[in-house]
């Protein structure tokens, strides 16, 4: 079984500096991986995909996302909030109008919006579990991924104690227990987690939130049982400056500091955010290995700021991408989150450059990254972070995760580079195809059997069911 990508425009390949090009402009995948790239000649009864005038990458890996909030865009409430209100406002507050149904359509929209930009594969951190659930969300993302033919990476959020803000919430706030956590992720593991590298799925130990949802004696626990079952760790870290605050006051330590005193620091761990460090706590995140999911839109959309990657990266930092949630990010695709990504990271180093009134050299921040870096973030950094030893690069041996654009929408018109397009230009770029370990999941920017309209009515019925829930 081979397929023949043949007469790419350009290729961008994930990997770092001379090599993160391609020439091509022929690529053969054979039995899920790519055997050749170079000037191919076509072998009898080879299936072709001509990419004459598109752009190939590697498909997305998306390290963070919550994709019950699909269906949460752009609620009124929580729309010109910081985090703290904001978690009160919208998740929390809907957190309780979700049922089966629902939570099986946010899934759903999440994971198309997804795949129509590019991405192959999905951490989705998924926290919606409270004491005697009458519906098991995990096997919805599950099932949900493996009809699309994505590959998820199930990252088992939850609390096994309350926060301050969720006293006066709905009882689906209610914390687990820490047993009835942990036999539930090692039922997961046991049912789910499938290790080999073409694996489409796998699952992840994510207490939501590691400063507030579970004891310090608990989260070494998790640790400990999750390096026993062989999974990785993630959770959320130092998204603002309260992060810090609580940190000192309750601990009497930073952030970064904390998780290293309970084993919560390594390289099968990754952090998502990771706005606010301070210089030591780079120095230790480095040091470990330790990863990042970063989310710029949300960051933004959320006044939480701008992570520093290039300091996180000069540091050992792994740097993934990752999209966080449609509630706090209205364009929850990889294509925009990369777009977002170049553009914040030149825009930060611009801001902390000394102007020359203050007998500095004022040179902006154009060179803070390149769109070949925000590709390797995007595709081969994730990989790494997720563990997928196999994905996020374009070269022979490697599984086909492949995205070709076809830049055919005026947005794209003009361009001097069309390598470039797909980050430079933003906007979701049409796919001719897009392969997941060989497999064609999307054509000719058409996903087989999916019906776009009924889809979209669909949301908007749930919409309104859930704001009527949510005033119940």
């Amino acid at each position: 079984m081979t397929l023949l990508i043949r007469n790419a425009h350009a290729i961008l390949t994930g990997l770092p500096g001379a090599a993160s090009r391609h020439a091509g402009p022929d690529m053969r995948i054979r039995d899920g991986v790519i055997e050749a790239m170079g000037a191919l000649s076509p072998l009898a009864d080879e299936r072709i995909i001509d990419a004459r005038d598109c752009v190939v990458y590697p498909a997305w890996v998306n390290t963070h996302h919550h994709l019950f909030q699909s269906l949460l865009k752009g609620e009124p409430q929580g729309l010109n909030q910081s985090l703290t209100a904001w978690l009160s406002a919208t998740p929390y507050r809907f957190r309780a109008a979700f049922d089966e149904s629902t939570f099986r359509l946010a899934v759903r929209v999440g994971l198309i919006e997804l795949l129509r930009s590019g991405c192959a594969t999905v951490a989705d951190h998924n926290y919606l579990y409270w004491p005697d659930m009458p519906f098991d969300t995990s096997d919805i993302i599950f099932s949900e991924g493996e009809a699309l033919g994505m590959r998820i990476v199930l990252c088992r959020g939850g609390a096994t104690q309350s926060r301050a803000i969720e006293q006066d919430l709905p009882l689906a706030l209610r914390p687990e227990g820490f047993d009835a956590y942990m036999t539930d992720v090692e039922r997961l593991v046991g049912r789910y987690h499938d290790s080999r590298p073409e694996s489409l799925r796998r699952v992840v130990m994510a207490p939501t939130t590691l400063l507030h949802s579970a004891p310090g004696a608990q989260l070494r626990e998790m640790a400990k049982l999750a390096r026993r079952l062989g999974i990785r760790l993630h959770s959320h870290l130092s998204e603002t400056v309260d992060y810090l605050d609580a940190a000192r006051a309750k601990f009497g330590m930073t952030p970064v500091q904390f998780c290293a005193e309970h084993d919560w620091l390594g390289s099968d761990v990754w952090f998502a955010h990771l706005v606010k460090l301070l210089p030591e706590e780079i120095t230790l995140l480095g040091a470990t290995r330790t990863g990042i999911a970063h989310c710029p839109q949300s960051n933004g959309r959320l006044g939480s700021g701008i992570a520093d990657l290039l300091a996180l990266e000069k540091a050992g930092v792994p740097v993934s991408l990752g999209v966080d949630g449609a509630a706090s990010n209205e364009a929850a695709d990889m294509q925009s989150e990369a777009h977002a990504a170049w553009l914040l990271q030149r825009a930060r180093k611009g801001m902390l450059a000394q102007p020359r009134y203050e007998g500095g050299t004022f040179e902006g921040g154009a060179d803070a990254a390149t769109i070949e870096d925000v590709v390797r973030w995007g595709s081969a950094g994730g990989a790494q972070i997720l563990g997928l030893s196999r994905s996020g690069t374009l070269q022979p041996g490697m599984l086909a995760d492949i995205a070709v654009y076809r830049l055919d929408d005026p947005r794209y018109f003009g361009l001097h580079d069309m390598a470039i397009g797909p980050v430079a230009c933003g906007g979701r770029a049409s796919l001719k195809a897009l392969l997941i370990n060989g497999r064609m999941i999307v054509e000719n920017d058409s996903v087989p059997g999916l019906d776009l309209d009924a889809l979209r009515v669909d949301a908007m019925a749930a919409v309104k069911t859930l704001q009527q829930r949510a005033l119940a």
